[in-house]
């Protein structure tokens, strides 16, 4: 089955044909909703998930639990989508898969007939010590330099630093609680400008709070107040390379590979190498240090 090519749109709107599947998609996302919760599944998880099936059900233009291997396929295969666009798809489409199978909406899982895609090894995209140290200088306001600093010396996500909060601190300690990615929860030591800016923040409450409601700001507004910085230093990078720039400090300044990746909350060290930029002084001390007695 061949589907005709179709632009890449990151959330299309749902098509006229797929108007009268709305209710049974709206049905059967709410029980997958449930389902998620139950084993702890992040909000941004759950949502993101949903975004994926429903366009994934407005592409093929059948009904919720019609999807086939071959809708799969073409979905994942659109022009313009990255290695690791794919790659996420694929985990959204497989987890929502498995619960129409457990829930005995499904016999069969189409998924199981669709290749993985394969992640390219990325290469690390750290921030240089010089381009920080300008990013720092242009932050013109005490809110921004804290985000930057919760980025850079704690190696937290932009969603992570959306939702801080006073009470997740203990001072006294030099400890910072943490739930990432995946509702993962850490606990992480507080680096000394972090813990320095902190007296300037409420002791608890959120740190970075909205003006539209009593919740925090959202993450993309985090985003794009590290972007702006970023651009207003000159850097051309992104707010995520300030966590490259993390996981890599760590590394040159002599931390094990498992200690980066405790402290990065990675679960897999394989992951946490793709963070990390092996310098060529260092492989070059490597090598010079091999029968060195010789």
């Amino acid at each position: 089955m061949s589907a005709a090519p179709r632009a890449p749109l990151r959330h299309p709107p749902m098509p006229a044909a797929t108007e009268a599947h709305a209710g049974e998609l709206a049905a059967v996302l709410a029980g997958w909703r449930l389902w998620q919760e139950s084993v702890s599944a992040s909000e941004r998880t759950i949502a993101d998930r949903a975004r994926t099936i429903k366009n994934l059900v407005g592409f093929a233009g059948c009904g919720p639990l019609e999807i086939t291997p071959a809708h799969i396929i073409g979905f994942m295969t659109r022009p313009g989508l990255t290695p690791g666009t794919r790659l996420t798809y694929h985990g959204a489409i497989s987890a929502y898969s498995a619960y129409l199978v457990a829930a005995g909406l499904r016999e069969d899982d189409p998924v199981g007939r669709v290749p993985k895609p394969r992640r390219r090894a990325g290469l690390p995209r750290p921030i240089s010590e010089a381009q920080l140290q300008a990013v720092l200088a242009a932050a013109n306001r005490r809110t921004t330099r804290m985000m930057i600093l919760l980025a850079a010396f704690e190696g937290l996500r932009v969603h992570e630093i959306a939702k801080i909060r006073g009470d997740d601190f203990d001072l006294d300690a030099g400890l910072l609680y943490v739930v990432g990615k995946g509702a993962k929860e850490a606990t992480l030591p507080v680096h000394p400008l972090v813990l320095a800016g902190a007296a300037g923040f409420p002791a608890d409450g959120w740190w970075f709070p909205s003006p539209r409601n009593d919740g925090p700001i959202h993450r993309t507004a985090v985003g794009k107040t590290i972007h702006d910085t970023l651009a207003r230093a000159g850097v051309h990078a992104t707010p995520h390379q300030l966590r490259h720039y993390y996981g890599t400090a760590l590394l040159r300044n002599g931390a094990n590979l498992r200690v980066v990746q405790e402290l990065m909350r990675h679960s897999s060290v394989a992951t946490t190498a793709l963070y990390t930029e092996v310098s060529d002084v260092q492989r070059r001390d490597a090598i010079a240090g091999l029968f060195a007695g010789v």
